[in-house]
C-alpha cells in the first residue's frame, strides 16, 4: 500500500501543543488500588491516611534510670539526697520501655548513686514527665496524616506504619506500552557488534523510554520490534488501545518520510491532534488518540525522542497519578561562544557548565538530534525561545540543571585540543578523588588560548608548534596572554602522522603522495595545533592548499579524523597514532609534539588543579597512557615554564 507523505501542514509551538494535549485527555487519570503501605513507596493517596492508633500508644521511658512518681524527688539535693527503694517506689526501665502504673518521669541512670541491692540516692528533683515520651507525642488517633493527592516517600512509610495504617488507597501507575518501529533496527541481545552491516542500528530507543516511564511513575511493556509496515503496526495500536494500556508510544516513523507510519496508524485508528511542534530536537512529535488511549509518534532519533517524551508523554502520565509537574533547578549561565538559532524554533542547547572564578560558563555541544552522548555528557540545557536567534557570547542565560549544582562546583573545564589521554585522566582522576570531575570541550589550542584570555576555563590543552624555532606553546602564549601569569605543565609526548586505512591500499608514504596522487584528506578545524601544525609542513614541503582535495573538509577530534578514514570518507588525515591504533588503522609518523596544559595561575594551586596534576604523575596514569600508543611520557607533569 503506497503512503504519501505526511508534510508538516500545522505545527504547534510547544505552548500550543501542550494546551491542546492536556485539553484534549483532561480526563485521563488511573483507577484506585489498595496497597500495602510497605509496597506504596512513590505512589500518590487516593483517599486521606487518618491515623488509626497514637504513638507512643503508651507512656514510654525516654531514658535508661529508675520511673519514679516526680513527687518523691521534691526536696532532693546534694546536701540532703532521697533515697529510694527499688520495685517499691523506683522502678528500673529501659529507652522505649512501658512506664510502670503510678509513675511520671525518668530519673537517668548517670544521676543515681546506687548505695547497694536494696537503696538508690538521687541528689535533684525531676518534674513531671521528664524524660518521658508521652501516649500520643507523635501521633494521636484520628489525627490527619497525610491529605489525599500526596506523594508516599520513605519517611511517610514510617508514619503511616506508626499512625497503624498498613494498607492505602493509592492511584494505579500507568501502563505504556512502547512499540519500537524500523526495518533497520536491530536487538542488542541477538547481534554482536562486529555482526553489524552498513544501515544496521541497535534499537536503544525504547530502553530509555522504559526508563522515563519509570521516572515519572509508570509502568510500561516493550512490544516486539516491528518492520516499517503499516498494517502491522496499525494492527499493534488497535489491540492495545483496547486492552488496558494507559498511553501508547509509537519509537519512530513520526516524520515526513513515505515510509513513517505513525501518522497514518492515529489518523486511521482515531484521531491526530498535533503532527509537528516548533522546537529542536524533536520537532517530529506527534499524539492523537485511539479508543480514547493517548498515542504518541515519537522521532526515532534518540535524542528527538527523549525530548518529545518529557515534554509531553511524560507530563501526562503525572497528570494521571495526580502527581505535580517535575520542576528542573534553573542556573544563570554566560555563554563562552555565540549560541545561534533559527527564529521560529524553540532550541534545546546541550551545554557543559563550569564555574570558572566564582562563574558559571557554558560551552555548546553538538546539536544532532541522533548524538545521545550529548545528553549523557551535558551539565544543563539552555532553552532559547523561538522568537530570537540566538545568544550572544557571555550573554546571562538560564540553564536548566541536568547534574548536581555541587557536582558541577568540583568540575576542572578544560577547553582546547582534544587528546585521548583527557578521556583516560577524566577516569584516574575520579578513582583518585571521586568528587572530583573533568569537563573538556574541543575547540582547537588557539581556542583554549582565547578561552583562558576570557576566563573561561581552568586550563588549556595546547601543542602550537612554533615554525620559527621548532619550540612548542610558548611563543604563542606570550603573543595571546602577554599580561598573564600561566604555567605550563606537560602531559604527554606524542606522535603525530597521516592516519590511513589497514594495510595502507594506496601506498601512502608521505603528505606529498597525497597531493600528487588527487586523494582525498580529512583535515582539523582552523586554530587547531593540528592543523597549524600541517599548514608548516605543506609551506615547508612548497604545498599550496589549494592543491589538497579536501583541505576545507574539518574535523574537531583526531577520533572523528580517524573515522573519516575508517568510513571511506577520506583516503587519509592527519591526526595522532592513539587514534589510528584504537580503529585498528595503519600510521605514518610525520612529527613527535608537545602536548602541554596551560594553566592561569589564579588556579594552579587550588586543590581541585593540584589533584590533576597529582594524578598525571601517578604511575597507574602513565602506564594507561603509554598502552594507548603514539605518547611517552617522559616530561608528563613536568613543569615546562613558569610565564
Amino acid at each position: 500500500m503506497a503512503v504519501k507523505r505526511n508534510v508538516y501542514l500545522d505545527m504547534k509551538s510547544i505552548e500550543e501543543a501542550k494546551k491542546i494535549l492536556f485539553e484534549q485527555f483532561k480526563n485521563s487519570e488511573t483507577q484506585i488500588e489498595t496497597l500495602d503501605v510497605v509496597n506504596a513507596k512513590n505512589r500518590v493517596l487516593a483517599r486521606p491516611a487518618i491515623a488509626a492508633i497514637s504513638s507512643p500508644n503508651f507512656h514510654a521511658a525516654a531514658m535508661d534510670g529508675i520511673a519514679v512518681d516526680a513527687k518523691i524527688s521534691f526536696g532532693a539535693s546534694e546536701d540532703s539526697p532521697n533515697t529510694l527503694v527499688p520495685d517499691k517506689n523506683a522502678f528500673w526501665v529501659n529507652t522505649g520501655h512501658a512506664m510502670p502504673e503510678g509513675t511520671n518521669a525518668v530519673i537517668m541512670i548517670e544521676h543515681l548513686n546506687i548505695l547497694n541491692d536494696s537503696d538508690i540516692e538521687i541528689e535533684a528533683p525531676v518534674f513531671p514527665w521528664q524524660h518521658v515520651r508521652k501516649m500520643g507525642e507523635d501521633i494521636v488517633a484520628t489525627k490527619l496524616l497525610f491529605p489525599r493527592k500526596h506523594k508516599i516517600s520513605s519517611y511517610s512509610l514510617g508514619a503511616l506504619l506508626s499512625g497503624g495504617i498498613f494498607r492505602v488507597d493509592v492511584y494505579r501507575q500507568p501502563k505504556v506500552l512502547i512499540i519500537p518501529t524500523g526495518s533497520e533496527l536491530k536487538q542488542w541481545y541477538n547481534v554482536e557488534p562486529g555482526d553489524l552491516e552498513p544501515g544496521d542500528v541497535i534499537e536503544s530507543n525504547s530502553s530509555v523510554l522504559s526508563g522515563l516511564c519509570e521516572d515519572h511513575g509508570a509502568e510500561f511493556t516493550i512490544h516486539p520490534m516491528l518492520k516499517d509496515d503499516l498494517e502491522s503496526i496499525k494492527k499493534a495500536v488497535a489491540e492495545a488501545a483496547r486492552q488496558d494500556y494507559d498511553m501508547i508510544c509509537i519509537i519512530g516513523g513520526s516524520s515526513a518520510g513515505s515510509e513513517d507510519f505513525a501518522k497514518p496508524v492515529i489518523s486511521n485508528l482515531g484521531e491526530v491532534f498535533v503532527h509537528g511542534v516548533t522546537m529542536m530536537p524533536g520537532k517530529p512529535v506527534m499524539f492523537g488518540k485511539v479508543f480514547d488511549t493517548p498515542v504518541f509518534g515519537i522521532p526515532g532519533y534518540p535524542v528527538s525522542a527523549i525530548v518529545a517524551f518529557e515534554l509531553f508523554a511524560g507530563p501526562l502520565l503525572l497528570k494521571m497519578q495526580r502527581l505535580p509537574r517535575r520542576e528542573t533547578v534553573k542556573v544563570p549561565v554566560s555563554p563562552a561562544r555565540k549560541i545561534a538559532s533559527k527564529l521560529g524554533q524553540e532550541e534545546f542547547i546541550r551545554v557543559k557548565i563550569g564555574s570558572v572564578d566564582g562563574k558559571l560558563v557554558s560551552s555548546q555541544l553538538p546539536r544532532g538530534s541522533g548524538s545521545i552522548t550529548t545528553l549523557t555528557e551535558a551539565d544543563g540545557i539552555i532553552r532559547i525561545p523561538r522568537n530570537i536567534e540566538g545568544v550572544v557570547e557571555n550573554e546571562k542565560v538560564d540553564a536548566h540543571l541536568l547534574r548536581p549544582l555541587s557536582s558541577i562546583e568540583n568540575t576542572i573545564v578544560i577547553t582546547g585540543s582534544h587528546d585521548n589521554t583527557l578521556d583516560l585522566l577524566a577516569d584516574q582522576i575520579k578513582k583518585i578523588n571521586g568528587n572530583i570531575s573533568i569537563s573538556s570541550s574541543h575547540v582547537g589550542s588557539m581556542g583554549g588560548l582565547i578561552a583562558i584570555k576570557k576566563q573561561a576555563c581552568h586550563m588549556a590543552g595546547v601543542h602550537l608548534l612554533d615554525p620559527e624555532d621548532g619550540s612548542y606553546n610558548i611563543s604563542y602564549i606570550k603573543k595571546y596572554l602577554p599580561h598573564q601569569k600561566v604555567w605550563l605543565v606537560n602531559l604527554v609526548m606524542r606522535d603525530q602522522g597521516l592516519i590511513v586505512p589497514k594495510g595502507n591500499p594506496e601506498n601512502i608514504q608521505s603528505i606529498e603522495d597525497i597531493k600528487n596522487r588527487g586523494l582525498q584528506f580529512i583535515n582539523r578545524q582552523p586554530g587547531s595545533g593540528t592543523r597549524i601544525l600541517f599548514d608548516y609542513k605543506l609551506k615547508s614541503l612548497g604545498i599550496s592548499s589549494r592543491d589538497i582535495k579536501g583541505y576545507q573538509n574539518d574535523e574537531y577530534t583526531h577520533m572523528s579524523v580517524a573515522v573519516a578514514v575508517l568510513s571511506q570518507r577520506a583516503d587519509a588525515g592527519l591526526g595522532i597514532q592513539a587514534a589510528a591504533q584504537a580503529l585498528n588503522l595503519d600510521f605514518i609518523p610525520v612529527v613527535t609534539e608537545e602536548y602541554d596544559l596551560v594553566i592561569p595561575d589564579m588556579f594552579y594551586n587550588t586543590t581541585k588543579i593540584q589533584v590533576l596534576l597529582e594524578t598525571i604523575k601517578t604511575e597507574d596514569f602513565q602506564e594507561r597512557v603509554i598502552s594507548l600508543g603514539g605518547y611517552s611520557t617522559k616530561n608528563t607533569g613536568k613543569v615546562m615554564l613558569e610565564i
